[in-house]
């Protein structure tokens, strides 16, 4: 199967972007485009769309609207621009699907490639559906694989996506049988600064108790005496992170410090918890996050045998320029480590990997 095309382009004008992305593609086999578009296109997310599929001939699309959409090591953000790639793949290999929007539509949607059952899946969510958790969870289920990729839509205006054609509400994407081969990790941009603690006494989202001692004390030891000084600094630098059971990699969700009482020497974290699960605190700034990107670039390029034919890249909307630097570092980071191949992507409301949503993270597919 021959290697993916691409193309990236910003212009005020959504046809002059789309024409330049055009002669950036120019002409070759494929049969499946994923399209993301900034959301100062989202009104113009349909004519978009007619035009890729009328002069590329690919009838299949998927994608969605972000504030800001990316490609091989280029971002772009708070600016009209679209990313756009075609790749080819089996006849029968994989399946568009749209329209799950509750618990029942999870279950019953078509997801099945030809004859194949669905072995991995590519999806985009609405983060105003109040459903996506159990949503992703439930399509998850459903893979042979147990794995879904993808990224929740960021967008100032419409929370539009793609999936044939344009769509919004629910859940849309691709599932592919096993004759894709794929490749996928994730960072946290995140690095703990303690050990595994237990929560032995919490109400909901309050942690009152860890390892049967106050928690804001077990905390402000973790964080130490510069951060614990001052808590009004620890604002997007210190999160609680929460281990998976049964992960293999050390895997955890990262979750906002929503609330300190100093008095009752309680912390509020962005997640509901219960007595005995485990809990760290973590520390998210340029370094780590660097740290974390090229440990998940090493580790996704150790099972690589020759460059992928194509990839798509989602990226939390706190990360980017703000966590990483500007001039695109966090793409050039996957060129640098990986090479120069067909990739795009968007920067996200929340991030999709195997069954759970994540925040802050940046979720990395390869076909190869």
């Amino acid at each position: 199967m021959s290697q993916f095309r691409f193309a990236h382009a910003g212009a005020a004008d959504w046809r002059e972007a789309a024409q330049s992305c055009l002669s950036q593609l120019g002409m070759g086999a494929g049969n499946l485009g994923f399209l993301y578009v900034t959301d100062m296109l989202a009104d113009q997310l349909a004519p978009v769309l007619a035009t890729f599929k009328e002069k590329t001939g690919v009838e299949h699309w998927v994608g969605s609207v972000g504030i800001g959409v990316c490609a091989a090591g280029r971002e772009y953000l708070d600016e009209p621009a679209m990313a756009v790639m075609i790749g080819e793949f089996e006849p029968g290999a994989f399946r568009i699907f749209s329209g799950v929007a509750t618990e029942e539509q999870a279950d019953a949607v078509q997801l099945r490639c030809g004859k194949t059952p669905p072995h991995f899946a590519i999806v985009h969510a609405d983060p105003l559906n109040p459903h996506v958790r159990e949503l992703v969870h439930r399509l998850a289920d459903r893979m042979e694989s147990g794995f879904l990729v993808g990224g929740l839509t960021s967008s100032r205006r419409q929370n539009l996506q793609i999936a044939g054609e344009v769509t919004e509400g629910g859940v849309s994407g691709v599932a592919f049988s096993d004759a894709v081969a794929i490749a996928t990790r994730l960072t946290q941009g995140c690095s703990p600064i303690g050990p595994k603690h237990v929560v032995t006494a919490g109400q909901r989202n309050v942690i009152v108790s860890l390892d049967g001692r106050p928690a804001l004390e077990v905390f402000q030891e973790d964080i130490g005496e510069a951060l614990g000084r001052d808590l009004n600094r620890i604002g997007g630098v210190v999160f609680a992170g929460l281990p998976i059971a049964g992960s293999d990699t050390g895997d955890y969700l990262v979750r906002n410090l929503v609330g300190i009482d100093p008095g009752n020497k309680m912390l509020a974290i962005g997640e509901l918890v219960e007595a005995g699960a485990p809990v760290m605190f973590c520390r998210r700034d340029h370094g780590t996050a660097r740290d974390d990107m090229a440990r998940m670039l090493e580790s996704i390029k150790q099972g690589l045998f020759s460059r992928p034919r194509g990839g798509v890249y989602y990226s939390c909307l706190g990360r980017g320029a703000g966590l990483f630097g500007p001039d695109s570092a966090e793409l050039k980071m996957i060129r640098d480590a990986l090479g120069d191949f067909p990739l795009v992507g968007f920067f996200c409301n929340g991030e999709i990997s195997h069954n759970r949503l994540y925040g802050y993270t940046g979720v990395l597919t390869l076909f190869v």
